[in-house]
């Protein structure tokens, strides 16, 4: 039997990277996805080759930023398929600035993107996972929601707040049989990060860091995901998955 069978995920994020990746392996173990993005393109280009694949999926434009465009995705997901099992907080977008060099347009919206979204996705999704009788929501944070490096503060406070919501939120839903943990991947290779591979001096650093023989590529990051929405880890929630080489390790 395929590992979602029956299940229906929502999927934000999905237009490329680790998206993409979870919402392609989702599919062929079973799940019925919903998948989002603000690239309105990119998503539908998701959706059709899941569907190529023998999947199902639909796509729907979405800011994670926007309470109303919660509303949407959650009441599609209804109408499209019935019910919603798990959530996939996945959406974000990178800043690489110090304190300093930092504005509060920029710090605002990076918060807007990477944290308020995850507020907001279990906000609409919790009731309808409830109605089920539980199920998963996965909140990817990072790495960097653990530990800190030079610069990045944005980017550093919006994960770190994700892994203490996450915390929260799966003590708030244990009763209900909701699980609620986080990811915390490395640097792994997506269009986000594709500008730090492409520096030959800043490749060598990661690779130094990481004791693993190779750097992180999105399906890493979408076998952790599939393991927290199944049935296989119904006694996991309020955890962290790092997924990093062993980076952090040391």
């Amino acid at each position: 039997m395929k590992r979602l069978e029956g299940k229906v995920a929502i999927i934000t994020g999905a237009a490329n990277g680790q998206g993409v990746a979870e919402a392609k392996l989702f599919a062929s173990e079973g799940a019925k996805v919903i998948v989002t993005d603000i690239d309105e393109v990119g998503v539908k280009k998701t959706a059709i080759e899941i569907s190529n694949l023998g999947g199902s999926a639909f796509p729907l434009q979405h800011d994670v930023s926007l309470e109303e465009d919660w509303k949407i995705v959650v009441k599609t997901s209804i109408e499209q398929f019935g019910r919603v099992d798990i959530l996939i907080n996945n959406a974000g977008i990178p800043s690489r600035k110090n304190v300093e060099e930092e504005t509060v347009e920029e710090w605002d919206k990076v918060q807007a993107v990477n944290s308020r979204s995850v507020f907001l996705g279990m906000k609409y999704t919790v009731p309808e996972i409830r109605k089920v009788g539980g199920g998963s929501i996965i909140n990817v944070s990072s790495v960097y929601g653990i530990i800190g490096v030079k610069g990045y503060a944005a980017y550093h406070a919006s994960k770190g707040a994700i892994r203490v919501l996450t915390k929260t939120a799966a003590m708030d839903f244990a009763k209900d049989l909701i699980r609620v943990n986080s990811i915390h991947p490395g640097i792994i290779e997506t269009a986000m990060t594709e500008d730090l591979y492409a520096d030959e001096e800043t490749l060598n650093w990661l690779k130094d860091v990481t004791p693993w023989p190779r750097l992180g590529k999105p399906e890493d990051v979408a076998y952790g995901a599939l393991f927290l929405a199944s049935d296989e880890s119904t006694f996991i929630t309020g955890s962290e998955l790092v997924i990093d080489g062993g980076w952090i390790a040391h």
